[in-house]
């Protein structure tokens, strides 16, 4: 399903906030804003003469600071801004990254239309908040047909489900494939199947933790995905580096069998980077194919997960027996 980005900037923006030249005295400032009514009172936009947002003063330092004070002086310079057209959760991220509790928005030459207010960006926050554990919870974005998910008939929720279901019976065929090549080794000794079920349990725990990571913040992100593949891949082979380290000595003395505790220990550490990474990368996906990843990423995550983590499993069974 297509999701409809209509909530920009723009529905937020206010034209009624003070406006000041960098030129002008606190005073002067102060003297012509008398009156006035103001639709937010967190900032004064400066402009230069075209109407270009060059700096922005807070409106308490405004009544704070002296009289024969120039605002270009005391103004903040270089500030943030965003253009009409940005998406309501971006605006909101950008002012909470710069501490900022209303956020210019300027045109393409950078002329100052007006601000998203405080009260605009608590409405934003808050919807958003909402809206993304809507759709970690299943249910997709808010369109018509979103907002009556939970009544809609039986079989039209069977259908919005079913097709990732199968992808997801089909996966699982594979996992058994793949098991099943290694018959004899399971055969010849019975304590290497005794770790499956935990590791992939534990495999996709971990693709989980990043999927509820990546289907809340995802949007609010200001890097690249390469950058957050990398850090997530990192956080991975740490999880998996401490539950190796954990589970090494205890198959050790349990199973009395090195070999069989490395192979266990080693799975653990890719596992862990591999579950990481496709825990980010699948709903990032789903997501630049403007498909909702609330369906999609769990039953398709978890599969994949489960496939490489038997692979790597086995693999290091081949390489130490």
């Amino acid at each position: 399903m297509k999701y409809h980005h209509a909530e920009t900037a723009a529905q937020h923006l206010t034209a009624a906030v003070a406006r000041a030249r960098p030129d002008e005295l606190v005073g002067e400032v102060r003297g012509r804003l008398m009156g006035h009514e103001l639709e937010d009172t967190e900032l004064v936009c400066v402009v230069d003469g075209e109407g270009r947002l060059v700096g922005l003063l807070a409106f308490a330092e405004l009544l704070r600071l002296p009289a024969d004070a120039a605002v270009g002086r005391a103004m903040r310079h270089a500030p943030p801004a965003v253009q009409a057209h940005e998406d309501q959760e971006k605006v909101a991220s950008i002012a909470l990254h710069y501490g900022l509790n209303s956020l210019p928005v300027v045109d393409a030459g950078r002329r100052l239309l007006g601000v998203v207010p405080t009260r605009a960006l608590l409405q934003i926050l808050r919807h958003e908040h909402v809206e993304d554990l809507h759709r970690f919870a299943g249910i997709q974005r808010e369109t018509s047909i979103a907002r009556h998910a939970l009544d809609a008939p039986p079989l039209r929720r069977a259908r919005d489900r079913l097709p990732w279901l199968i992808l997801g019976l089909a996966g699982s065929a594979l996992a058994t494939f793949v098991m099943s090549r290694f018959e004899a080794a399971l055969n010849a000794k019975l304590a290497l199947a005794f770790f499956v079920p935990g590791l992939v349990y534990l495999a996709d725990a971990i693709g989980t933790q990043t999927e509820a990571v990546a289907v809340r913040g995802l949007s609010l992100a200001h890097v690249g995905i390469g950058r957050l593949l990398g850090g997530e891949l990192r956080t991975g082979l740490i999880i998996g580096l401490v539950l190796g380290g954990l589970t090494w000595p205890a198959v050790w003395l349990a199973f009395g069998d090195v070999r069989l505790a490395s192979a266990v220990a080693g799975a653990l550490l890719v596992a862990g980077g591999l579950a990481s990474t496709v825990g980010l990368a699948l709903p990032w996906a789903l997501m630049r194919m403007k498909r909702d990843p609330a369906f999609g990423s769990g039953p398709l995550a978890t599969v994949i997960q489960d496939v490489l983590t038997l692979l790597t499993y086995f693999a290091f069974i081949s390489l130490l027996y």
